[in-house]
Parts: structure tokens; sequence; C-alpha cells
């Protein structure tokens, strides 16, 4: 992929950042170029060595068709997920790390639904509301719109994924009842 200064890209585990310069530095002898970003949610600093972006994770922000499978994957009603705390926790870990706007929208579901149903631990809290950041930030970035609009219409798609989930199991249950 080839970026440029001012284009707007994703970083894992910050979400939407800004190439606000491309810079050489030396080291062991060596010039390396670096992409200089700038993650707009946390004010922080990032250089990425051209040569590493990819293998790093940085990334376009998703197009069009990205978003619907975003929508898609929000509202898929039923996933399997362990139910081993440390397990899950691993699992979102590398999902939120893989830079996958769908694996990032993965967790934000799963981790919705069980705060839902049962509640979620301290660590699972904070995992939610990072993944839930950078999703509304890319959302926002690819849709062209406010941040407070992205966040308002992922709780929507969510609360539409439950209700389907939910009127899904009633069926089933009354099916096995009549049998």
């Amino acid at each position: 992929m080839e970026f440029n200064v001012g284009d707007v890209v994703v970083y894992p585990h910050h979400g939407a950042a800004q190439i606000v310069e491309i810079e050489t530095r030396t080291l062991k002898g060596e010039p390396t170029e670096y992409l200089v970003l700038h993650i707009q949610q946390s004010d922080l600093v990032v250089r990425v060595p051209r040569k590493n972006v990819e293998e790093v994770g940085v990334r376009d922000v998703v197009d069009a068709e990205g978003l619907e499978r975003v929508f898609d994957v929000l509202r898929t009603p039923h996933v399997e997920e362990p139910t081993n705390w440390s397990r899950r926790y691993k699992a979102n870990q590398e999902k939120l790390a893989s830079g996958d706007v769908n694996k990032v929208a993965e967790v934000v579901r799963d981790l919705w639904r069980r705060e839902q149903d049962r509640g979620l631990s301290a660590g699972e809290k904070r995992m939610l509301s990072k993944a839930r950041q950078v999703l509304v930030g890319e959302l926002a970035l690819a849709e062209g719109s406010q941040e407070t609009e992205r966040d308002e219409q992922i709780n929507t798609i969510l609360a539409e994924g439950e209700r389907a989930r939910q009127a899904a199991a009633e069926a089933e249950k009354e099916a096995a009842d009549k049998k």
C-alpha cells in the first residue's frame, strides 16, 4: 500500500490516525523511512517503519462495502464464544490486535451482549470501551459523520441483533415445548 502525508489510516489498538509526516531516520547506519501517525482520539504520535506498515496492521479506512460487512457482523444473532474468562479475554485481545475492523466489531458485539446478559469484569469493560472507541472512530471517518451519530447507530444495530437473538431463542423453546 502506498501512503502519503495527509492520508487518514487505521492503526490497530488506537483507531484512526493521520499521516502527518514521512521522515527518514538512521538506525545502525541504515536510513529507514517512517510514517509519523497522529492518533486523533488520544493525541498520540506513533512512528511506523514504512516497510512494516502491513505487518503492523496499518490500513486504509473501511469503504462502503466494508461498512455493510461490519453492520452484518454486529447483527449476527448467535456466536459461540469461550466460557472461560481468560480464553475469551485472550481471543478478544487477539481480535483487537489484528486491526481488522470486522474482528473489532465482533469484540464489540460479543462483549456488549455479555454485558446485557451477565455483566462484564472490569477488564472486559475496559476492552469493550476501547473496542467501541476504535470502531466508532473508523465508522465516523468512513461515513464522514460525527462519532456520536455512529455510536448511536452501533447501539441501534446491537439492540436489533439482540431482539432477533431473543426471538430465535423463544421460537426454539416453543418448538421444543411442543415436542
